[in-house]
């Protein structure tokens, strides 16, 4: 079961996992669309691919970035709604391929291609967002992924406090076995509302009613309706302190989840920042009557000279 439900104002992506509806809603970085892309090197030093010192930068950045990530989504930069909402169309769009032959005794060729992009447009108080990935990959001239997944996310302000949302995903897996998952759509709406809305304190709540579809190889499409509930709640006591609690609840013809993240940001010096979150999941099967409740306590730090 997909657990996090995050952000609910900007990009939302849809994860749905056996026989459960979960929206999970994150904030992504769009960049325009439209400029000369940038491509990195690919190594950071003469020597640095070979010797794997490049491997190594690369697992850097990939840390750095998921410890920045954390921190913007802590600080909950879509609280102030679509004020500063980049206006008309953009997005971006990434493909990458690579090939591989060998000559060893026991050789394999390998082909894997995986392209992902956003095409955004928003319009005064309207915006919306199309998202797509298509991951492929063949070993000896036989297909090991076939996959495509597509997201729609809508909202539509009709005044500074009052929203309304739409979400919409669909995935395909072209490689799935009897008994796998290879349809998975979901299409979900719903209104939003900010209860608080300063600049210290941020509060917005929004619910929603959603139909998921699902196939597995080899037996009956199944269709199902669920009904989440989220929260989301900001608080800035200081210019060095400040709150956040994102609450979600989900229920469906097969179970209830809940999922809850309380997170304490500070910025210790101007050099130093650090996060302390402690993340409460709850899940609940009504078939068999089981039910599962994880708790993770997590610290982010950063610290710049």
């Amino acid at each position: 079961m997909a657990h996090r439900l995050r952000q609910d104002n900007e990009i939302k992506i849809v994860r749905i996992t056996m026989k459960k509806v979960t929206l999970l809603t994150g904030t992504a970085a769009l960049v325009a669309a439209l400029s000369v892309p940038a491509f990195a090197q690919t190594e950071m030093a003469t020597g640095a691919t070979a010797t794997g010192v490049s491997a190594v930068d690369d697992r850097i950045t990939d840390i750095e970035d998921a410890v920045q990530d954390d921190f913007d989504r802590a600080n909950d930069p879509d609280r102030f709604g679509p004020a500063d909402r980049r206006q008309g169309l953009f997005g971006n769009m990434a493909l990458t391929y690579s090939g591989n032959t060998s000559n060893s005794d026991e050789a394999i060729d390998d082909q894997d291609l995986s392209v992902a992009g956003r095409i955004s447009f928003n319009q005064g108080r309207f915006a919306q967002s199309v998202g797509l990935a298509i991951e492929f990959s063949e070993t000896d001239n036989e297909k090991t992924k076939e996959e495509v997944a597509a997201i729609y996310d809508a909202q539509y302000y009709f005044n500074d406090r009052m929203y309304g949302f739409g979400l919409g995903r669909i995935t395909v897996d072209g490689v799935a076995a009897t008994g796998e998952l290879d349809r998975d759509g979901f299409l979900g709406f719903g209104p939003g509302y900010r209860v608080i809305s300063t600049e210290a304190t941020a509060w917005r709540v929004q619910a929603g009613l959603g139909v998921r579809y699902t196939r597995f190889v080899g037996a009956d499409s199944d269709t199902e309706v669920g009904y989440i509930a989220s929260s989301r709640f900001y608080h800035r006591f200081n210019d060095v302190l400040f709150l956040t609690n994102d609450t979600d609840y989900l229920t469906s013809d097969s179970g209830d989840t809940i999922s809850n993240s309380l997170g304490l940001g500070f910025k210790v010096t101007e050099a130093l920042a650090t996060k302390i979150s402690y993340d409460t999941d709850y899940e609940k099967n009504d078939a068999t009557g089981d039910s599962v409740t994880d708790n993770t306590l997590g610290l982010s730090v950063v610290y710049g000279f």
